[in-house]
């Protein structure tokens, strides 16, 4: 997979890609739902998140206290620790890291707490989970950043348009 080539692609069809989001808000919701998971499967069965890392280089998870705590305990650091060391507070007044990319990022876009990693990572990108209507505006972004997005949009668009 070339990354930079398939998010080159996905900026250059960013209108086409928002023209879908709309049209995909007037979905019923169960019907919407089962359109992502079924794309996310087959899309995701042929991609290696590895070779990207994107969300883990761009994107700043929200860390919540259960995050923080988990982290604590795989590290063997205090979870006030955990906080001054890695995080700070957003303008949402949520944790989200000091600084990106992420600081249990790995070469080979390994990620060093994966067992334990923020629950915001583990469901990136939230193309598989129920109730893609309060998602929609988040995945058009994240088609920008993740290949994976790119091509569930690509997949379900002649479904959408016909």
């Amino acid at each position: 997979m070339n990354v930079e080539s398939e998010l080159q692609k996905a900026q250059n069809i960013y209108k086409e890609n928002k023209k879908l989001i709309e049209k995909l808000k007037r979905w019923k919701r169960k019907d919407l739902d089962e359109l992502f998971f079924d794309a996310h499967e087959a899309v995701f069965q042929d991609i290696d998140c590895m070779e990207c890392g994107n969300c883990c280089k761009d994107l700043g998870p929200k860390v919540n206290n259960r995050d923080i705590d988990r982290l604590g305990k795989y590290i063997n650091m205090r979870s006030g620790k955990v906080r001054q060391n890695y995080l700070e507070v957003d303008e949402d007044n949520e944790f989200i890291f000091k600084s990106m990319p992420c600081p249990f990022l790995k070469e080979g876009n390994h990620c060093s707490v994966y067992e334990a990693r923020p629950r915001a990572c583990e469901e990136y990108p939230h193309t598989d989970y129920p109730n893609m209507q309060k998602k929609l505006n988040i995945t058009l972004k994240n088609s920008l950043i993740c290949p994976g997005v790119y091509r569930i949009l690509n997949k379900i668009r002649p479904e959408v348009f016909g």
